[in-house]
């Protein structure tokens, strides 16, 4: 029987560990260090079968296993080549009375104990393939196996019976092979390895021929990375040099209680070793000491922490990551304590334990859980047949585009044009207090809002920021349509739910994203093609109306965000692909085709108008993006008043304002300087087709009061320029 390790073939036995079978092969999977056989220390990690970070030490050797030794040198094992998806983890859901973790003497006790109550008892032991690696509220333990995973819901109690840690050694040459904890020599040498001359520090092997010193060690000597001898210091303070081929040390003991810890107060006990007073070795003197070999943290690096401020072991652990590594402290706290205990005069606790305590796979991890997928809309397998390339997009799928981005734009610019904007957050809000509201909402005078009629309005936070933007129309006096962004629909509803609960108004609300199906219709046919779909008479700019087009229900919104005369037919869902098929029919002979993103990104840039969440962040007034005209101080309240108010008698810093490139597309995120300083970032960018040269919307700092008015984006001069860029009258959208 064999496995394959970095590609070839290593003869395994059926007691085999894979650890075991490599140190037979003598390949030592991260090329030194001191094994410890009982999953304690970061020496034994490997790749096997795909999977990184795996305890060799803890997996039985099995034919055509591939192990890989990505470890070798210090290095990270590489990063996944692709996004392939792995064999789905179920998860087994297993309820009892008491839960044993780890079946020694002492767990077998507890187990036996508790059985012999009439309790339903479930047992848990690495030694089984099952590895308990969490604790959580409810309680429940989280536990890996061969098959899946383990959720078992505990009823009264959960035994943590994990035994204890031996200490590691901090001396020169730690990073040798052939050096091994007293435990980890009995196992490897009952497995078969043959481990030549050893010598034993503290604690010996219990079944192992070996030579006991005594004494301080010193260091580790070696030749080609293997030990060849240990150097010892005695009472005297003498130096003696002792051959060897394996050195097993029995330094003392700390105890695995990561998982009690986890579970303090939910109501875990630990037996047996798990209880122990930890050892605290003598603190290394050496300031190149490695004291945590997982996250490479010498004496030294503890010594400019504590010199810094940092002197409680959380501190430590967090400015130092020392014990966030793969074995979680379990080689490093003992010495971050002794060093603490050292400097400050006190024995500190171990830092919390939280879950994990074994690293897991997102397979693993995921076990259980249901992922909501990504939304689609009633149009999406139109869009994947039409062969659109589809996105992510504000927590939907959406087309990109439909193969020819530049095609998809002229269309909008110089024919007709639909888009599937079915996305955009759809909300009715009736009740009799509906108007005074929306009123404290806004920042504009909804009550001046005619019927049929829209306004462009702004959602303020209180802090006066922007959180989102859409159209409210007046529906009557007691009825409002709201239009939301499609990636803040959920938030905002949230936002409106909670003040109406808030100010106690008696005001109903229906999300209608998800039943509702939206279509635009734009570009310079756009009325031809719904007069022949049913639209009898011209609509007014930032009107609508209920109609029906092409034989289905629509409220059709006029209103423009491409530039371009556009009409957005809101209907039920379950039409959305009846209404599509027949506008692309009558569209056929006026050049119509869809567009995707891309090209709305384009020409809704070319008209300067704003994203919510890309061209805004988390500070952004009316103000700063040149929308305060939609915002009515003489209005007696809405969310936000004050603090624009404050705002805008604060100096302006920066602004969000428009760029013309002649020499071609900067991009998205670039940085803007200002001779040789920093003057801010791009947020949009394109190559209009329509103005044969660069657009972009960025932010810019004043300076000395004033904004530059050229910069330099990805070596090219910009010219600040005021938007929008394409047709500044908008007698295209108001056509």
């Amino acid at each position: 029987m064999r496995m394959i390790v970095d590609g070839k073939p290593v003869s395994i036995s059926e007691k085999d560990t894979v650890l075991s079978a490599m140190l037979k092969a003598d390949q030592h999977p991260t090329g030194g260090g001191t094994l410890c056989c009982g999953g304690d220390c970061p020496f034994c990690l490997a790749t096997v079968d795909g999977v990184s970070y795996i305890r060799t030490c803890q997996v039985p050797a099995k034919p055509g296993m591939v192990v890989e030794r990505h470890h070798m040198g210090g290095e990270y094992p590489p990063m996944p080549v692709d996004d392939r998806l792995r064999e789905e983890v179920h998860p087994r859901n297993i309820f009892c009375d008491v839960c044993v973790i780890g079946m020694g003497e002492s767990g077998a006790e507890a187990a036996n104990a508790a059985s012999a109550g009439g309790k339903d008892v479930m047992t848990l032991d690495t030694g089984d393939g099952q590895e308990a690696v969490a604790i959580y509220a409810g309680p429940l333990v989280i536990a890996r196996t061969d098959d899946g995973m383990l959720h078992i819901h505990v009823k009264e109690e959960i035994i943590v019976a994990t035994g204890a840690a031996e200490v590691m050694p901090v001396a020169p040459g730690h990073d040798l092979a052939g050096l091994m904890t007293s435990r980890a020599a009995d196992e490897l040498s009952a497995a078969g390895l043959d481990l030549g001359k050893v010598v034993a520090i503290g604690t010996p092997p219990e079944d192992v021929e070996c030579t006991v010193l005594e004494g301080e060690i010193v260091r580790f000597e070696g030749t080609d990375g293997r030990v060849n001898a240990i150097v010892m210091r005695g009472a005297s303070g003498d130096e003696t040099s002792h051959p060897a081929d394996t050195v097993a040390m029995g330094l003392g003991l700390h105890p695995r209680n990561a998982l009690h810890k986890m579970g303090a107060d939910l109501g875990v006990t630990a037996v047996g070793d798990a209880t122990i007073e930890p050892f605290v070795p003598q603190c290394p003197t050496d300031p190149e000491s490695m004291i945590c070999a997982c996250s490479g943290i010498k004496l030294s690096d503890l010594d400019y922490t504590w010199e810094s401020g940092f002197r409680e072991m959380e501190l430590v652990k967090r400015s130092t990551l020392a014990g966030t590594g793969t074995c979680q402290g379990m080689g490093c706290i003992p010495y971050l304590r002794s060093y603490i205990q050292e400097k400050g005069g006190e024995l500190q606790e171990r830092f919390t334990a939280r879950p994990m305590n074994r690293q897991l796979t997102m397979e693993e991890i995921a076990a259980g859980g249901h992922y909501h997928p990504t939304a689609i809309t009633a149009l999406d397998a139109v869009h994947r047949k039409l062969g659109a390339q589809m996105e992510r997009s504000g927590g939907w799928w959406r087309p990109w585009n439909y193969g020819n981005f530049e095609k998809e734009y002229w269309a909008v610019r110089e024919a007709v044009s639909i888009m599937d904007v079915s996305t955009l957050g759809k909300m009715t809000v009736t009740g009799p207090d509906a108007l005074a509201f929306l009123e404290r909402i806004y920042p504009t005078k909804v009550g001046t809002i005619r019927e049929g009629r829209t306004r462009y309005v702004l959602l303020l936070n209180e802090r006066g920021y922007v959180m989102d933007d859409g159209l409210i129309g007046k529906v009557s006096d007691t009825e409002y349509q709201l239009t939301l962004t499609s990636g803040g629909t959920s938030h905002s509803e949230m936002w409106l739910r909670d003040w109406a609960s808030s100010w106690k108004m008696d005001v109903r609300m229906i999300n209608q994203t998800y039943t509702l199906g939206a279509i635009n219709v734009t570009g310079p046919l756009a009325g031809k093609l719904l007069e022949r779909a049913g639209l009898s008479e011209p609509m007014k700019f930032m009107r609508f109306a209920d109609l029906e087009i092409a034989g289905v229900p629509c409220r059709v919104y006029r209103l423009s965000f491409t530039g371009e005369a556009s009409y957005e037919l809101h209907h039920p869902a379950e039409h959305s692909v009846e209404l599509w098929s027949a506008l692309m029919d009558l569209g056929s002979d006026m050049g119509i085709h869809p567009h995707g993103l891309e090209a709305l990104t384009a020409l809704r840039l070319e008209k300067g108008h704003v994203i919510v969440g890309q061209d805004t962040d988390y500070d952004s007034t009316p103000r700063r993006i040149h929308h305060e005209w939609m915002c009515k101080l003489d209005k007696e309240y809405f969310i936000g008043k004050a603090s624009v108010e404050r705002t805008n008698r604060v100096e302006l810093d920066k602004m969000l304002v428009g760029f013309e490139i002649e020499e071609g597309a900067c991009r998205e995120g670039a940085v803007i300087w200002n001779g040789e300083e920093f003057a801010g970032h791009v947020t949009s960018a394109a190559w209009s087709f329509a103005l044969n040269k660069g657009v972009a919307l960025g932010w810019l700092d004043f300076f000395d009061g004033e904004l530059p008015e050229t910069v330099t984006i990805n070596g090219m001069t910009a010219k600040r320029v005021d938007v929008p860029f394409y047709d500044k009258e908008a007698a295209r959208a108001r056509a």
